[in-house]
């Protein structure tokens, strides 16, 4: 089992293909597995990496105060344990905040970025959605998982199959309240200041169903962001990478095409 020993925790990751590194973070659930569409497509061109954030799947359980830059050094952590000096990244809504941060903190590590589906700081909106993902977090972690499908996928995607692959998003178990800390550090997360000190290349996707992250955010940071792209897919919700992988890979296949001198061969 691939282990990556940071100095107080083990980061559980995978690698896949080789060529320029590519680091794919997961959002709130933290599993690396949620990536496997853009593993599939990617790996062919990238040396893909996935990983589980602290506190998740199969990363150390560590009981501390979850924070969005302490997530943001894990990764750097990793980056520096498997030799890596810079990265694309493509981080979605907790993963994109965490992208946020490494553009703002660590800009030499970041080759391109992509802010897929995530914000730029809690508003009244985030936090009712939050505070009802907590009633349900109490309520116990099945309760949680089946109700956290409303606000992550589209109306039509539960219509049609009530039976989700939640492992995907949230893995075999998790802490409760390894979870409940993790969504304090979302609602106190704000960089929306140091926005207009990122230069480097970054991609926006948002996405116009998005029940969690309204594509209103994508918007906000693309206008923020000296330079940034903005591309607002239609469909989705808030794990469209997942729903439409190939319109998801294609936006960012064309994005980091444009940046890099390399052919990038998506299934």
């Amino acid at each position: 089992m691939p282990i990556a020993k940071l100095t107080d925790c083990e980061i559980y990751y995978e690698e896949h293909g080789c060529g320029e590194p590519l680091f794919f973070v997961a959002g709130l659930g933290g599993i690396g597995s949620y990536w496997a569409p853009q593993v599939r497509a990617f790996s062919g061109s990238f040396r893909v990496i996935t990983f589980d954030h602290r506190g998740t799947g199969q990363s150390t359980k560590s009981k501390i105060r979850y924070t969005l830059e302490q997530m943001a050094a894990d990764t750097i952590g990793l980056m520096d344990a498997l030799g890596i000096d810079s990265a694309h990244v493509v981080g979605h809504s907790t993963g994109g905040a965490i992208a946020q941060i490494l553009c703002i903190d660590n800009r030499n590590r970041v080759k391109t970025a992509v802010l897929y589906s995530t914000w730029t700081k809690a508003d009244a909106f985030f936090r009712r959605c939050f505070e009802v993902r907590r009633e349900l977090l109490r309520a116990g972690p099945e309760a949680y998982v089946r109700g956290s499908a409303i606000f992550l996928q589209p109306s039509w995607a539960i219509r049609d199959s009530d039976e989700q692959d939640d492992n995907s998003v949230y893995g075999d178990s998790f802490d409760v309240d390894i979870v409940d800390s993790r969504i304090e550090a979302l609602l106190q997360f704000d960089r929306k200041v140091d926005l207009p000190r990122i230069d480097v290349p970054v991609l926006v996707v948002g996405v116009r169903n998005d029940h969690l992250t309204p594509s209103y955010y994508s918007v906000e940071l693309a206008t923020s962001i000296p330079g940034a792209e903005l591309i607002i897919l239609d469909d989705g919700a808030h794990i469209a990478s997942q729903i439409r992988p190939q319109e998801f890979n294609n936006a960012v296949r064309g994005f980091i095409g444009r940046h890099e001198k390399v052919t990038v061969a998506v299934d």
